[in-house]
């Protein structure tokens, strides 16, 4: 049973934008904070972005101002707008509710490369 489905990854140019988004079963999202995180290779996953389901949101230093996390409660779905990326943000990004125990998706893959 698929419950956390991540798309909109692929190959972008330095300094380009990208939207991901992340549908979630109802069971996992509704009524809880929603994160995106990111594993770059020979890297431990860390914490990009999360959001309170009212909204409230909160950043990794390094995305400040480039990265902006939104949800729409009716669709259960929490997306990553990203833009001026850069090559450090190449990695699989995934989302999920901060220290649920299960399974992760499958994320998505981002490469910034010229």
């Amino acid at each position: 049973q698929v419950q956390l489905v991540e798309s909109g990854g692929g190959l972008v140019q330095p300094g380009g934008s990208r939207r991901l988004s992340c549908a979630a079963s109802g069971s996992i999202f509704r009524g809880n904070t929603m994160a995106w995180y990111r594993q770059a290779p020979g890297k431990q996953r860390e914490l990009v972005a999360r959001i309170t389901s009212g909204g409230t949101s909160n950043y990794l230093d390094s995305v400040k101002g480039r990265f902006t996390i939104s949800r729409d409660n009716a669709k259960n779905t929490v997306y990553l707008q990203m833009n001026s990326l850069k090559p450090e943000d190449t990695a699989v990004y995934y989302c999920n509710v901060p220290g649920r125990v299960g399974a992760w998706g499958q994320g998505t893959q981002v490469t910034v490369s010229s």
